[in-house]
């Protein structure tokens, strides 16, 4: 019984860190795209088109957020994870950038086959200079989000979280200067 308990506790632990976890990445992503959905609506507004995009860019941080996880689950990146943080924020950003366009890619193609096209059609009709320019903006959101993840990984979360939202105690000089 206490075995079964345990890993009751255990699981429901695991599934609360990996909703903060997911939460936190929405978040961070969410922030971003309703902000490059507003700079949309004023571009569009100049030319007096109406549109609203910000439900498509807090699903597309849903999605994403989603997809990251899944990365980070199959230890997607690990392999730079002993060399300096920006080289590994960088590499991570470039292959969850890589993936979350393969998912766009098979995103676009479900989407016109299920408009009754064929694969080639799918395929042609697929607007690859916007899938490109997504995955820039990507790539370039990704950097600090996983440049902040490698500091949470290399500090430890307890260090990380008391670093970012509770301050630390400034450092004390002598009259030289020194520590």
């Amino acid at each position: 019984m206490d075995a079964d308990h345990s890993k009751r506790v255990e699981l429901k632990e695991k599934a609360i860190h990996e909703f903060k976890e997911f939460t936190g990445i929405f978040l961070y992503l969410a922030f971003f795209f309703c902000a490059l959905a507003t700079y949309s609506l004023l571009l569009l507004n100049k030319f007096h088109v109406s549109y609203f995009v910000y439900g498509t860019a807090l699903i597309n941080a849903l999605i994403i957020a989603k997809v990251i996880l899944i990365g980070e689950y199959a230890h997607l990146g690990t392999k730079l994870e002993g060399k300096p943080i920006i080289e590994s924020a960088v590499y991570k950003a470039f292959l969850f950038g890589l993936l979350v366009f393969v998912f766009h890619v098979v995103e676009e193609v479900v989407k016109e086959l299920l408009h009754r096209e064929n694969l080639a059609t799918a395929l042609r009709e697929m607007r690859l200079d916007d899938l490109a320019m997504r995955s820039v903006v990507i790539f370039c959101t990704f950097i600090p989000l996983f440049g902040f993840r490698e500091l949470k990984r290399v500090l430890g979360e307890e260090t990380f979280y008391t670093l970012l939202f509770r301050g630390r105690p400034a450092a004390r000089t002598d009259i030289s200067g020194k520590v």
